[in-house]
């Protein structure tokens, strides 16, 4: 289990370093990443969503983080599934990404 919980923290840092380009804060902080599974076979399931389904990203985000993802050492195979339950929400974001915008 352990071996999972570090490719799982691996899997967060790159997510950490995926921006969305409309917003200077990455896609983690940004509260679009809902879920990061990892399975005993190393096959990562990151369950995520977008600011909105009209998002210039919608079609190219979800295979960067597959991607980019998939290139963490360790991953087996890497799947980005898109939800729109629940929808996102600026609510959704960190303290951090809120500083950064100054939504305070």
């Amino acid at each position: 289990m352990a071996m999972n919980t570090a490719l799982r923290d691996k899997v967060i840092n790159v997510l950490q370093g995926i921006y969305d380009p409309e917003i200077p804060v990455n896609i983690y902080e940004l509260g679009l990443i809902y879920e990061v599974n990892v399975d005993d076979d190393a096959n990562v399931h990151v369950l995520m969503t977008l600011t909105s389904p009209m998002c210039p990203v919608a079609e190219s985000l979800p295979p960067e983080v597959e991607e980019r993802v998939a290139r963490v050492e360790g991953v087996a195979s890497a799947k980005a599934e898109v939800t729109w339950d629940p929808p996102w929400e600026p609510d959704m974001m960190s303290e951090a990404a809120k500083l950064e915008l100054d939504m305070f």
